[in-house]
């Protein structure tokens, strides 16, 4: 019997560490592609299996209709999110698995780090002393404790935000379409409405999938809502915020702070080397120039444990579906969940 093959897209050398071993233990053959699966790629999965992808790889209709039609059975999702993937298109087609929750602290812990070495000015301040220079001029921060933050979502990543926030001592406001009874009970946030939430907030932390509901959910109107010098967090998604209006607000001094580790245009440039190249997103370039905003590369969730629950996940979806032919984290194709979900009589 033949090794089940895998077609891995948009590889980079801490995947290859992460899952060789596991791959290699449960007798996958995987080929690996540094480019990232789209219409003019999906060629390279020819022979597959299984073809596993990331968050800015393109899985439209025409993308599963040509792995379908190439015999793939099943697509692996090495991430929580779906939003690149046709769920309802290849429903009958090709079966789709993801990984619901790889490191919710790695996310969390990111988040704070951005905003800490913001306020603080910590990168500033690295940047100084490397040079000798070891004035405080322009150095003045704020503290956290006392400071009310905005939480929108309060699943596994925002919960965990939550914590570490109380560890600091600020209120919490949080906002989900499905509130938690746990964490309203017993006193550890408050919830309110999205309205009040920009209102009240003086830091604004996005947890939340990118949905309809939520896609530019911070916008020129919404950020009109919010306190002069908010400090907006993403470590979602990238298109939660609409970045020409961000880049408006900070222009006017309504934002205070900018901390970035997704950008909805981001396909095109992150996890790349594009140093000594001009950058054609005017839009990125300026939020970069901009003294009060730090971008990170979508690396919010690389830490080793993170890594190690990724490949493990991934390797488990792959074999409960062709051994057992059923995996608990295969996508509904109506709802797009993988828990409480019935498999199509979910609506």
């Amino acid at each position: 019997m033949r090794k089940l093959r895998i077609a891995f897209f948009d590889a980079k050398p801490y995947d290859k560490l992460s899952f060789e071993e596991g791959a290699k233990e449960k007798g996958y053959q995987i080929k690996y592609f540094e480019t990232k699966l789209n219409e003019d790629t999906v060629e390279l999965a020819a022979g597959a299996d299984v073809v596993c992808v990331f968050v800015n790889d393109t899985v439209n209709a025409a993308v599963i209709d040509r792995l379908y039609d190439m015999g793939v059975r099943m697509i692996a999702l090495r991430c929580a999110g779906y939003n690149n993937v046709d769920v309802r298109h290849a429903f009958g087609k090709i079966h789709i698995m993801r990984v619901p929750a790889y490191s919710p602290y790695a996310v969390a812990e990111h988040a704070m780090a951005l905003l800490l070495t913001s306020i603080r000015r910590i990168h500033k301040a690295y940047i100084r002393t490397r040079d000798f220079n070891f004035s405080l001029n322009g150095m003045t921060g704020f503290d956290l404790h006392g400071k009310t933050v905005g939480v929108i979502g309060t699943g596994k990543i925002g919960r965990v935000f939550i914590d570490i926030c109380h560890g600091f001592g600020m209120k919490v406001l949080a906002f989900d379409k499905y509130p938690a009874k746990d964490l309203a009970e017993g006193g550890r946030v408050t919830y309110v409405s999205l309205d009040t939430l920009f209102e009240k907030s003086d830091i604004i932390s996005l947890h939340c999938p990118l949905s309809e509901d939520t896609y530019h959910i911070i916008n020129e109107e919404t950020l009109n809502k919010c306190k002069k010098g908010v400090v907006i967090i993403n470590t979602s998604r990238g298109a939660l915020v609409d970045a020409e209006a961000l880049l408006a607000a900070i222009k006017s001094r309504k934002v205070g702070a900018a901390c970035l580790d997704v950008y909805e245009e981001e396909s095109d440039f992150f996890f790349e080397d594009f140093s000594g190249h001009i950058l054609d997103d005017d839009i990125l370039a300026r939020l970069i120039s901009m003294p009060n905003v730090i971008v990170t590369s979508h690396q919010a969730f690389l830490t080793e444990e993170a890594l190690e629950n990724i490949a493990d996940t991934t390797l488990r979806n792959i074999a409960d579906y062709f051994e057992n032919g059923f995996c608990e984290n295969e996508l509904c194709y109506r709802c797009g969940k993988t828990e409480d979900c019935q498999r199509g009589k979910c609506f």
